[in-house]
């Protein structure tokens, strides 16, 4: 990946968490600060993640074998980074991702349960050496976000799922953020909307200066 030349980003977080909001935050402060940037998303980004997408949070197949979610996940990325991620990154672009593998281990793995070296195996074999430069975790308690996605619209197939599934996205989070604290930051997202968007612009700021 020695071609790439632009700067890729994810921002990810449970449900309810504002991730849609602050996305468009971050946008603005790239492109303030001379940037082109592409903004996409997981499940999704192309046309055949779109129907991706649309299989996994419909209700349609409700019982959806769980190593079937996780490949279905990493076919729709592959597709994504081929078609969408990589092109951008080789043209310079900087890239804005709302959500990207750290969901995958998140979701399939601390929710579903599915062994994180399954998961290591899809990554490497998809990704190859690709990783982001800068992830956003946008965390806050499980209560607020469920309550709060609950007023946004009808629950999709993740949002129905039980407490103890979103505790362990939760947890799998934070572990993440652990772990990899050069690249991964947790946003305090319970609080008011200008002191989390406070916090994104720290963040943010001092990444673009380490860029420079």
């Amino acid at each position: 990946m020695n071609e790439i030349k632009g700067k890729f980003i994810t921002v990810e977080g449970g449900e309810g968490a504002g991730k849609s909001t602050n996305l468009d935050i971050i946008k603005q402060l790239l492109e303030r600060a001379g940037h082109p940037v592409l903004y996409t998303r997981e499940p999704g980004g192309t046309p055949l993640g779109e129907e991706v997408r649309d299989l996994l949070l419909g209700h349609k197949h409700d019982g959806m074998a769980d190593e079937a979610e996780l490949l279905l996940m990493f076919g729709a990325r592959a597709e994504h980074l081929s078609r969408k991620i990589i092109p951008a990154l080789r043209e310079g672009t900087w890239v804005l991702c709302d959500r990207f593998t750290d969901a995958t281990y998140a979701y399939q793995g601390g929710g579903r349960g599915i062994d994180p070296k399954r998961i290591q195996i899809l990554e490497q074999w998809v990704q190859q050496d690709l990783r982001p430069d800068l992830t956003l975790i946008l965390d806050l308690p499980i209560e607020v976000g469920l309550e709060r996605a609950g007023k946004r619209s009808a629950p999709d197939r993740f949002e129905s799922e039980a407490h103890n599934f979103f505790q362990k996205v939760r947890e799998t989070y934070l572990d993440i953020a652990k772990n990899n604290p050069k690249r991964v930051k947790v946003i305090d997202a319970s609080l008011p909307l200008t002191q989390v968007q406070s916090q994104i612009k720290t963040v943010m700021g001092n990444f673009l200066a380490a860029c420079i």
